[in-house]
Order: C-alpha cells, then sequence, then structure tokens
C-alpha cells in the first residue's frame, strides 16, 4: 500500500502490479470482463477479497454452486498466469495460485474453461492440482512481504 495524495492506493490481489480500482474493482463494481484472463484475474480477486456474490455471478449456472463459504484459515497471496486465450466463444486460462491454509503454504494449478454467453465469459470449470511449493531458502517469500523466504515466513 501506498499514499497517492490523500487517497490510498491498494495492488490489486491479482498481482497484475496494477492499483484494485484500475484493475478488478470495475468488474465487481458491475463491469464486464472482457477476456477470460480478465475474468480469471477478478475471480481470484474476488476470492482474496471473500467477494461470493461476484464469484456466483461469474460462475456458469450450469455448474455453479448454491452457495460459496471461505475458510477462516485461508489467505491468498499469489497468482501467476501461464498460458490464456480464447477461440471464439470458448476460453481456458492456465495459473498457479499460491495460498496458506492453517498455517501450510501450498499451490493450486488449474486449467480452467470459459464460455461467452449474451457477451459474458463465464467460468465453467477446471482441472485442478493441489501440490506443496518447492521453496528455496533465498527465493522471495511466498507471503509477498518482498524478504527472503528464510528471513520470513520459512
Amino acid at each position: 500500500m501506498s499514499l497517492d495524495g490523500a487517497n490510498v492506493v491498494t495492488l490489486c490481489p491479482c498481482n497484475s502490479g496494477k492499483d484494485y480500482g484500475a484493475c478488478c474493482g470495475p468488474y465487481h463494481n458491475g463491469e464486464v470482463a472482457p477476456t477470460p484472463e480478465a475474468l480469471m484475474r477478478s475471480r481470484y480477486s474476488a476470492f482474496a477479497l471473500e467477494n461470493a456474490e461476484y464469484l456466483l455471478a461469474t460462475w456458469h449456472k450450469d455448474y455453479r454452486p448454491q452457495t460459496l463459504e471461505f475458510a477462516a484459515d485461508t489467505r491468498w497471496t499469489g497468482l501467476d498466469i501461464l498460458g490464456a486465450g480464447s477461440d471464439g466463444d470458448t476460453g481456458r486460462v492456465h495459473f498457479i495460485a499460491t495460498f496458506n491454509e492453517a498455517g501450510e503454504w501450498l499451490l493450486l494449478e488449474e486449467k480452467s474453461r470459459f464460455e461467452r454467453l449474451d457477451g459474458r465469459w463465464y467460468y465453467l470449470a477446471g482441472e485442478t492440482d493441489f501440490r506443496s511449493p518447492d521453496v528455496g531458502r533465498n527465493d522471495p517469500c511466498l507471503c509477498g512481504s518482498g524478504k527472503k523466504w528464510k528471513k520470513c515466513c520459512g
């Protein structure tokens, strides 16, 4: 977080490096995400911010759960997009999300599928893999502090 005059500028949780208000914020406030990648980033940010309403609204009705609850001990700390694209009204995003759950660091790798209906992209489902990260002592800490792993959470 940094100060911009009298306003507080907060970086977007999706790791774009942009201010939330210029990145995922507009989508959370009703603007239509133009690409599967933009929708995936905004959904990741919605998970990080515990915005269940947005997540349910952007989930395809054939795959959407009735309700969505967040684990109190889960904190999302990073998103890396490995690949994304679309062909007509179908899209895909391959990503790795970093999170801490009850003190344990984990990675979620997913190959997500999307569909565009009436000009809006919706998340369908994905092939997921959960695993522990392979972090070296001198690697950046997974918490996003900017410190080395060994000096922070390692």
